[in-house]
Formats: structure tokens, sequence, C-alpha cells
């Protein structure tokens, strides 16, 4: 079974920082596509940053300049750097991983997502 478990949520400042951290098990495949998205009360889920198997990067415009996404050494690992951090950074940020999965002899694949249950990112004085 394929888990992503997420971590590094908590309490902050507005300016501070925190890192997250995403890491999936149960697969024995490298992810194709990674990414943090986050959801506040009474808001749409949205993307704030993804990441490529080849470290291509992706960002909200919020969070353009403060958050950076990352892949860690250890395989389908991923990071958010969340720096100058604001009240309004505050969600419940959710892990999503895609991967290619080989169904067949001759190499045909098709995409698969899961994603994990959230960390909770509070910004307050």
């Amino acid at each position: 079974q394929v888990q992503l478990v997420e971590s590094g949520g908590g309490l902050a400042q507005p300016g501070g920082s925190l890192r997250l951290s995403c890491a999936v098990s149960g697969s024995r495949n490298s992810f194709n596509t990674m990414g943090w998205y986050r959801q506040a009360p009474g808001k749409e889920r949205e993307l704030v940053a993804s990441i490529t198997s080849a470290g291509s990067t992706n960002y909200a415009e919020s969070v353009k300049g403060r958050f950076a996404v990352s892949r860690a050494s250890a395989r389908n690992t991923i990071q958010l750097q969340m720096n100058n951090l604001k009240p309004e950074d505050t969600a419940v940020y959710y892990c999503k991983a895609e991967f290619l999965i080989v169904v067949n002899v001759e190499g045909a694949t098709v995409k698969r997502e899961h994603w994990g249950e959230g960390t909770l990112v509070t910004v307050s004085p």
C-alpha cells in the first residue's frame, strides 16, 4: 500500500519559518511529480508548489520567493521550506505524489496519484 506521511507542521509566528516533509512508502517506483497543496477554512484546496522527478518546480504566486520545494536525499521524499510566513499561509497542507505505473510487459504506463492526510500549519502572533 502506498502511503504518504507529512510532517513538520505546527505553529509559527509571522515572519518565521517551517519546513515540511513528505515521505512516500510502499512504492517500487520513483515519483513522476510530487507537490504540496493547502486548504484553508472556507477556501478551495490550492496548489502551493510542485516538483518533477527532473527537479522542475512550480509555485503559486502567493508563495513565490518565500517557499521552496525540493527533493530530499531519500527516494520519494520532498520538502517544503517555508520562510517569511504570513497569517494567510495558515492551512492544512497536503502532499500529493503522482507515479507512472508499468502495467504490462511492453512497458505501458498509467498515472496514479496518492494523497497524504495533511499537516496543519498555523501562522499567528
